[in-house]
């Protein structure tokens, strides 16, 4: 059947001119109006364009928390070395305060028609934040794959780091080195992540010494705060949730003209790029973000092509990496 660009129109409430830029995959469509004549092709019976289609199937969403922390853009390159050697695309969104929300993007990757989704320390991270939209995409049967934190009643794959093991680790190494105050200092507690973290602190801490806990804003300066307030309290090691906040406390330190690692010792978290040149370099648990990237991506792409893939939580256990922002009590 010859395809009227007057019927489409009509159909999708646009102009001619408006269809022609679809059909032809031009920019300066909105996401909606694309999809509404799109819709218009399939309700009157024409055939999408060729481009249009594999335009759509090579599209994969990768929703990220933010790019400031040096490790959600390495998991952002890795998931797109493993997708180019599949012949798909990642459409990056990433979020900032006041800015598009984690379901705004989720709206617009669907309008999109991307035949899959990567969600990385987004809601699926947040033990109060609802699964209903999760759970609509799963209803819809887009193949979804979920990194750090696996939403409760959602039945998708979910790939994270052992968190509560690296605390473990860090508290032991910290006593190894005859440390007995050791603090904490994390995000807020209704992350997964940080709620792992605080079951293996207190697990190893309880053999060693008191507790000091202190959760705060993730970023340097709440782990500068954080570390001002455990400095106080006469601990002389300190775990960190993440290598940015270990670098607040280091700063924390050296203000209040304490050494690094002779009057206080710092443990980060991740090893993000560049943190082994810090002054001094940071001791910290690596992270496996290369090992669970790929494995996440490569879940997603088997659940693409249709193959059954489970629908477990897959933790990494990570590596203590010792430089020099640890030394004895």
């Amino acid at each position: 059947m010859r395809l009227r660009l007057t019927d489409v129109a009509e159909q999708a409430g646009v102009s001619e001119a408006t269809v022609s830029r679809v059909l032809n995959d031009k920019p300066g469509v909105g996401a909606r109006t694309r999809e509404n004549v799109l819709t218009a092709l399939d309700v009157l019976g024409y055939e999408r364009p060729a481009s249009l289609r594999r335009h759509a199937v090579g599209l994969i969403g990768l929703i990220l928390p933010e790019l400031d922390n040096p490790i959600f853009p390495l998991y952002a390159q890795t998931i797109a070395t493993v997708l180019a050697g599949s012949g798909y695309t990642p459409v990056l969104c990433t979020q900032s305060p006041s800015g598009v929300s984690e379901d705004e993007y989720i709206d617009m990757l669907t309008e999109r028609g991307v035949a899959g989704m990567a969600i990385v320390s987004g809601m699926n991270s947040d033990s109060t934040a609802s699964s209903e939209r999760y759970r609509e995409l799963v209803e819809k049967k887009l193949p979804l794959a979920f990194i750090t934190g696996q939403p409760e009643g959602i039945e998708a794959p979910a790939f994270s780091a052992d968190d509560a093991h690296a605390a473990r680790t860090a508290v032991e190494h910290l006593a190894s080195l005859g440390h007995t105050e050791i603090g904490l200092i994390s995000g807020p507690e209704k992350y997964t992540p940080v709620k792992r973290k605080l079951d293996g602190y207190r697990k190893a801490v309880q053999k060693v010494g008191p507790e000091h806990i202190e959760l705060t804003l993730f970023g340097e300066q709440g782990g500068y705060a954080a570390a001002e307030r455990l400095i106080d309290r006469g601990v002389t090691g300190i775990v960190c949730g993440s290598d940015m906040m270990a670098l607040g406390a280091v700063q924390a330190a050296a203000d209040r003209g304490l050494r690094v690692p002779d009057d206080l010792s710092v443990v980060g978290y991740d090893d993000s790029p560049l943190i082994a040149h810090t002054s001094p370099p940071l001791t910290t648990l690596r992270q496996p973000v290369r090992d669970i990237a790929t494995a996440a991506t490569r879940s997603l792409l088997e659940s693409i092509d249709g193959a059954a893939t489970p629908t477990a939580e897959y933790l990494f256990r990570t590596e203590l990496v010792v430089r020099g922002s640890t030394g004895g009590a």
